[in-house]
């Protein structure tokens, strides 16, 4: 049910964080394990809960028919308890870092279970869905240093973009089925010719805010070579999906997205080393 590889959208990310706050804030090993608990804790519960929420919904669709609760692999009250188990998992490694992340852990994870509700009611779900995942880097920076910064800020505003981009062209393949549910979506308001102009804009905005990052960070030259890199990628995520032709979405959204999330982190890795 949950695909731990699909953790590699939004945990280099955390981790650049970290790497970026290392040289002027002290990191134990110990709190760089607790930030990666509390990673996996927090995606574990906010996956299962999405699961719960959309099972009556996947059981209608096509592409999701198979999922384990629909699928009646899994019962609800099984995933329930999963999700209360990471819940703790989370709140608990945010309580070990500090007591403000402890304090902050509790409405992140709302935010978090709230998502898997949003495309019921605002087109704008994925923007939502953006937000949520977006506070990851945020999180780990201020686990580390107390507080936030400007160069963790676009960091965070890069993730967000970049999220709600990719999943806007994910969501063209549910449009029928969408409307049929009365479900709300970018591509159900706008269609997916629309849509897929939309999504171009927010990675735009994603190598914008990459690039702001750099600048207030004050990053190694090194680093413009990972941006080319990342920019690249995110015209070739957009060149395999067209709007008559969805055949390639997962080859955007699982290998290219995979490849973009590595590339940042290690650019920030060899940035760092040569600082």
């Amino acid at each position: 049910m949950i695909k731990f590889s699909h953790t590699v959208f939004a945990l280099p990310f955390a981790l650049s964080a970290v790497i970026l706050a290392w040289p002027r804030h002290e990191v134990s090993w110990l709190d760089f394990l607790f930030i990666l608990t509390a990673m996996v804790g927090a995606r574990s519960a906010a996956m299962g809960f999405n699961r719960i929420a959309d099972a009556a919904i996947d059981s209608k669709n096509p592409r999701t028919v198979g999922r384990e609760i629909p699928a009646g692999i899994l019962s609800k009250k099984r995933v329930a308890v999963f999700v209360l188990g990471f819940s703790l998992v989370f709140v608990l490694s945010a309580a070990m870092l500090s007591k403000i992340c402890l304090i902050l852990s509790v409405p992140v994870l709302l935010l978090l279970f709230f998502y898997s509700y949003t495309k019921r009611f605002t087109k704008y779900c994925h923007m939502v869905l953006g937000l949520a995942i977006s506070l990851a880097p945020a999180g780990a920076w201020i686990a580390v240093a107390g507080s936030l910064s400007w160069s963790v800020v676009f960091l965070s505003l890069a993730l967000m973009t970049y999220i709600s981009g990719f999943d806007i062209l994910y969501g063209c393949q549910d449009i029928d089925f969408d409307r049929s549910e009365g479900l709300c979506s970018i591509p159900v308001e706008l269609g997916v010719e629309k849509a897929m102009r939309l999504s171009s804009f927010l990675h735009i905005l994603t190598i914008v805010f990459l690039f702001l990052m750099q600048i207030t960070y004050g990053m190694h030259p090194v680093f413009y070579i990972f941006l080319g890199l990342i920019t690249v990628l995110l015209i070739i995520e957009h060149l395999l999906v067209k709007p008559g032709n969805l055949a390639h979405i997962h080859i955007a959204f699982f290998h290219v997205n995979s490849v973009v999330s590595v590339v940042l982190l290690a650019g920030i890795c060899i940035e760092a080393l040569l600082k």
